[in-house]
């Protein structure tokens, strides 16, 4: 059990200096490893790749990461919170490859922000990035590191005296993805248990899958992916909120919503 600051509003309490190293610590080795970057987080002009937003009486800290000074997008983006019973809450974590085709569902053309796709969308970047095979939100395909990023994140939750933490998952996907690393739901199972009973065949989901928008295609009801998609594109006819998940260090939960389904 930690001894010291076990909250991120805690943490912000604390120097600059003890902040960085503690919170440093939800990045995985791999990643710094893959892209050479040093224990100091500085490239070799002495300039920072680590951004970090943590005010003193603020609950809540942003993280960025970058492979390289000035670049536009970070290797890795958390935004992490405290629930009101002191638990640790990521309301966002992001692993981009920054070599990989950016793709602008994050802004309009105009360059204002879309808020990933809640309050305006970017169809034709959408279009784009659903065809080569990324997922909702996404502005890059992934690191494929998420084993390793969720092994590092459960040690820092540890070493902050817990042995549970929260999760919002922010598009069906990201839940599907978190029950297959052991994730259950606090609130959010049934909506997930009805989702996959209507894309089943002859299912409600499954009947409006029929092409009216290039999101919706028949066979996307087989494809976690897809179905993500079609989700985002409206399909059930409401937002996919209210979703929350939690995870013990450590253990499976076996919770599994979608049957059957590929990526």
């Amino acid at each position: 059990m930690s001894m010291g600051p076990s909250t991120i509003g805690s943490l912000n309490l604390l120097e600059d200096n003890k902040k960085l190293s503690i919170y440093s610590r939800v990045i995985p080795q791999e990643l710094l490893d893959r892209f050479e970057i040093p224990a100091s987080f500085k490239d070799k002009h002495g300039r920072s790749l680590l951004d970090f937003k943590f005010s003193p009486g603020k609950t809540d800290v942003e993280i960025k990461l970058f492979h390289q000074f000035g670049f536009p997008d970070p290797i890795l983006y958390g935004h992490l919170t405290d629930t009101i019973s002191g638990q640790i809450h990521i309301l966002l974590y992001i692993l981009n490859d920054p070599d990989a085709q950016r793709f602008d569902v994050d802004r309009m053309p105009n360059g204002s922000p879309t808020r990933f796709g809640i309050h305006q969308r970017n169809i034709e970047a959408e279009i784009s990035a659903m065809e080569a095979g990324l997922a909702p939100g996404q502005i890059r395909t992934g690191l494929r590191l998420l084993p390793s990023a969720i092994k590092q994140f459960e040690k820092f939750v540890e070493s902050l005296g817990h042995q549970v933490y929260f999760v919002e998952p922010l598009y069906y996907h990201n839940a599907v993805l978190f029950e297959r690393y052991g994730f259950a739901y606090q609130k959010g199972r049934q909506r997930m248990e009805r989702i996959e009973k209507g894309f089943l065949d002859k299912g409600e989901l499954f009947l409006k899958m029929d092409n009216t928008t290039p999101f919706r295609k028949p066979e996307g009801t087989k494809s976690i992916r897809m179905r993500s998609w079609a989700i985002h594109d409206g399909i059930l006819g409401e937002a996919y909120t209210d979703v929350t998940m939690y995870k013990n260090i450590g253990k499976m939960s076996g919770v599994v919503t979608c049957l059957d389904c590929s990526w």
